[in-house]
């Protein structure tokens, strides 16, 4: 069997698996794809239309085994039966971004961190599409990675990384590289242990060398400390709230600044388009890298002041009888919920819960006793945050779908307040996904 018919087995048949296949399939690869699960129709059809093979309900072993090299979907751990299988035979197995990766020359700006990412990557990619750049959009948002290089030419791309993803990178290379920050997450995949979580964003700097650009939060501890600790060589570009030595871009004066070659950018913080001190840091990191691809002031001003922000996150839905109410769904993490508090101006019914990843809600308690009027819990099974709260807030309401919980919010809040969903939680409780959660929300909104 000559090499250049190696087979290549895709486990996860979602729009990550689905686009390495037919990548793999345009590049000569023999193909299987596995999936425990059912796919979607529309992944059916591709995989019909390219002719891959594929299977669905459950992984044949034998003929995993097979595979020259796996290209694995983030969502499966390295604890399920056929991985350990995998594991044990020592078939190599990457993600898709390392898979697609070889395969284009496009510059690749990549972007991670536990919040913000995809506000971030939506950001940066408004810009240079706005400025007329020939750039595609993928990674843990929109369409697969793997397909756009299989079925598009882009001369960029931007890519949103979750530390699963980074998981299964070795010689990828991101040419500009943003680490927004490392906060606690997903701890359930890393057995409990932060420091493998760590070295999995951290991968993000793989490969890089002193032409290649590391924009980061100079103000957060774990990436300082893993700064020092793994020198890498890529030239840095640090932002953060206040201006330091070496800060890249910094606030002043109620003003972004952002300091590039020969000059310096600076735009009013009233005028961003994003509302929040997260989203300051987002539009700074954003500045950086549409300073480094020579975008013009203008052009980047206006982009920052015209983005429309990203679905499911700090979303205005509508106003009710004088209470606003903002579709945060995507806050899946404590951190997430603690940005979404921080930027509430008003007395706040704040709705959370679904599956929990072992959260610490002590972060938010600060931000939960000074600003909710009361606290609704949505899930199956809400005992963590019936431990942590009760007593603390007066008014606490639990419900077991989104229309009782819009209901509850509905008589509870008072005129001029906000209800906020902003979960803290994964949704697979009592939804498909959190954009379904989300969705869900303005629905029962609507009909108020």
């Amino acid at each position: 069997m000559s090499m250049s018919r190696k087979l290549i087995v895709v486990l996860g048949g979602g729009e990550s698996g689905v686009g390495s296949a037919i990548l793999a399939q345009k590049k000569g690869f023999r193909v299987f794809l596995s999936d425990n699960g059912l796919l979607k129709e529309e992944h059916r059809e591709s995989l019909r239309r390219y002719n891959i093979d594929f299977e669905e309900g459950g992984h044949t072993e034998v003929r995993v085994l097979e595979a020259d090299e796996i290209v694995k979907s983030p969502g499966i751990p390295d604890t399920v039966p056929v991985m350990l299988e995998v594991l044990n035979k020592g078939v190599h197995v990457i993600s898709e971004i390392e898979f697609a990766g070889r395969y284009t020359d496009a510059k690749m700006i990549c972007i991670t961190g536990s919040n913000g990412k995809t506000t971030t990557a939506s950001l940066i990619y408004h810009i240079l599409k706005s400025a007329g750049l020939n750039v595609g959009l993928g990674g843990n948002i929109g369409r697969s990675f793997a397909r756009q290089v299989a079925e598009e030419h882009f001369d960029y791309y931007v890519l949103e990384l979750s530390s699963f993803q980074l998981e299964g990178v070795y010689d990828f290379k991101a040419d500009i590289a943003v680490l927004l920050n490392i906060t606690p997450d997903h701890l359930d995949r890393y057995d409990q242990n932060m420091q493998l979580y760590v070295d999995a964003k951290m991968r993000i700097i793989r490969n890089q060398k002193v032409e290649d650009a590391f924009i980061y939060w100079i103000d957060d501890p774990v990436v300082t400390k893993e700064m020092e600790k793994l020198q890498p060589a890529s030239t840095r570009y640090p932002f953060g709230e206040k201006k330091r030595d070496h800060t890249t871009a910094y606030t002043e004066n109620g003003k972004l600044v952002i300091h590039s070659k020969e000059h310096i950018f600076n735009m009013e913080l009233e005028l961003l388009a994003l509302e929040g001190m997260h989203n300051v840091y987002n539009s700074l990191a954003s500045g950086i890298v549409a300073k480094l691809m020579d975008i013009s002031d203008e052009q980047l001003r206006t982009s920052l002041s015209d983005f429309k922000g990203v679905p499911h996150r700090l979303e205005k839905v509508a106003t009710v009888r004088g209470v606003q109410y903002v579709n945060d769904s995507k806050a899946t993490n404590v951190n997430s919920c603690w940005y979404a508090l921080q930027s509430m101006r008003t007395k706040t019914v704040l709705i959370l819960g679904g599956t929990d990843k072992g959260n610490d809600y002590s972060e938010i308690e600060e931000l939960v006793l000074s600003k909710a009027r009361a606290l609704i819990f949505l899930g199956k099974d809400n005992s963590r945050l019936h431990a942590f709260f009760d007593g603390k807030v007066e008014v606490i309401s639990d419900a077991g779908s989104m229309n009782e919980a819009v209901e509850a919010a509905y008589e509870l809040a008072e005129r001029g307040d906000t209800v906020l969903l902003s979960p803290c939680c994964a949704s697979f409780d009592l939804f498909k996904n959190y954009e379904d959660r989300g969705d869900q929300f303005r629905e029962c909104v609507r009909k108020l």
